[in-house]
């Protein structure tokens, strides 16, 4: 057994005397290691320092990690909002809105995020010290190049400033009547020099912040709209300009070769909430290759996500590996039915464990076969779950989550077709 020693004791201390950090503390520690990795692992170490020099206010979110959670907030952003950078990484946009924020509004973006698409939407939100704001939320979708997977979301966010509304008499007195012009209303699409006005008159004036949750809705102009624009394109360039670096290459626009499936993100978000340890894959493409991997898989295996997405199962087996065992998966499969084995399984760093594997079908709301599930669990484990339940009735209970949400997703897409 080896044997710690404590410098100031000089004495040995059995390493098994030492604390085992409890379930709650590894989930937590994987999730921390996940959201440091969510950037460095696709686009370089150097990419935070890259993106602190673009002078915009931009947060990015990872939809593949539980909870959808904020990987990176730039400088402006942490300005704007009075949060700190450690206040903010992996927690929800949520923590932003308040009593006031309009719900309509949450569920445009709700649906830009399940749909994958960019949206441009007028939002207040709140700062840290409760204070609200206008802002022009910009979010738009970063999609893996070789896969056609959301990789990351940009938000980026435009403070919309406050319009005075000025009268004829006041408009020419700012103005100092050098054109004698009728102004019923100062907009920012007016420039200055059009108006013959003083460029140091400052016509779009935000003193404070009372009276904002009193109003219906603050709308941004053309230029405000333009320049989230321009950031949002600017935060792709850098993007993807990192990801060449590590051959992981993303982009605005989703490209994917002909046959591969690309799990949407509002698929990635009720199946991150499922804690335990399964995958995904899809029948219909050559090898059943796999199209989704829980956090809890990749702490029990090793592996990190894109070492495994688009690849088969038979990384896990090795020399020892009952192939009888894995004939049995197989017919399972080709008859369409679910399987419960005991299987020899293989980690990363290549020790070995006896996985209680069950792979069942998950059908569509028309029927179909949409994908396999296979849940994990290694043999004589910890229940991490809290819950006294047996292996067998928690991986029923995985399948069932997982087919609610495939269904889910079904329905709110829209009618399917009917089965053939």
């Amino acid at each position: 057994m080896l044997a710690l020693t404590i410098p100031a004791i000089g004495r040995p201390v059995d390493d098994t005397l030492l604390p085992l950090p409890s379930p709650a503390e590894a989930m937590a520690s994987c999730q921390r290691r996940l959201i440091e990795e969510s950037l460095t692992a696709r686009y370089t170490d150097w990419v935070a320092e890259a993106l602190d020099d673009i002078q915009s206010c931009f947060l990015i979110t990872d939809p593949g990690i539980a909870g959808h959670p904020i990987v990176f907030a730039s400088r402006g952003f942490l300005a704007m909002s009075g949060y700190s950078m450690q206040e903010v990484l992996g927690r929800n946009g949520r923590i932003f809105q308040g009593p006031a924020t309009n719900r309509q509004s949450v569920m445009e973006i709700r649906e830009a995020i399940r749909e994958e698409r960019t949206l441009q939407v007028s939002l207040l939100n709140y700062r840290k010290d409760g204070t609200p704001h206008w802002i022009l939320f910009h979010i738009c979708p970063v999609f893996g190049a070789d896969d056609g997977r959301v990789a990351h979301f940009v938000a980026v966010q435009v403070p919309i400033q406050r319009r005075s509304r000025c009268s004829r008499s006041s408009a020419e007195a700012m103005l100092g009547g050098t054109r004698g012009r009728l102004i019923g209303g100062c907009r920012e699409e007016v420039r200055s020099d059009d108006l013959g006005c003083n460029p140091t008159v400052e016509l779009f004036v935000d003193v404070d912040n009372r009276g904002l949750e009193a109003e219906e809705s603050r709308e941004a102009s053309k230029q405000e709209r333009e320049l989230a624009l321009d950031a949002a394109n600017s935060i792709l360039s850098t993007l993807t300009h990192y990801s060449k670096l590590t051959g992981r290459v993303v982009s605005g626009k989703r490209c994917i070769e002909a046959g591969f499936s690309a799990i949407n993100s509002s698929l990635v978000m009720p199946l991150g909430r499922i804690k335990e340890s399964f995958i995904l894959t899809d029948p219909h493409l050559p090898n059943m290759p796999i199209v989704y991997a829980s956090d809890e898989f990749l702490n029990l295996t090793g592996y990190s996500r894109h070492e495994i997405l688009g690849q088969d199962c038979g990384f896990l087996n090795g020399p020892d590996t009952d192939v009888e065992v894995l004939d049995q998966v197989r017919q399972s499969i080709q008859a369409e039915h679910a399987c419960t084995v005991r299987l020899l399984n293989y980690r990363k760093d290549r020790s070995s464990f006896w996985n209680l594997l069950h792979i069942s079908p998950v059908r569509n709301a028309s029927g179909k076969i949409a994908f396999y599930v296979s849940v994990q669990m290694e043999e004589n484990a910890k229940n991490s779950s809290g819950l006294c339940l047996s292996a067998g009735m928690r991986q029923l209970g995985v399948v069932g989550a997982v087919k609610v949400a495939v269904r889910s997703l079904c329905i709110s897409a829209g009618p399917s077709k009917p089965s053939s």
